[in-house]
């Protein structure tokens, strides 16, 4: 059996009534609850919420570059 690292990117689309995205983003990562299940041919091992900071963030407003 294959054990691998895979990265899943996941779009959330948020409204918040934080005046700053980086108060949002993180309540998000850490208090939000997931769960990515495992098939019948892969078994999810590990997840985790990697954490954006600041300068990602403020690269154009939304962690985003033009």
């Amino acid at each position: 059996m294959r054990t691998d690292t895979v990265f899943l990117f996941i779009k959330v689309v948020i409204q918040t009534k934080y005046q700053h995205i980086q108060d949002a983003m993180k309540e998000l990562e850490n208090q939000t609850q997931y769960s990515i299940g495992s098939t019948d041919n892969v078994e999810v091992l590990e997840t985790e919420i990697i954490k954006l900071n600041k300068e990602q963030l403020n690269k154009n407003n939304n962690g985003t570059q033009s």
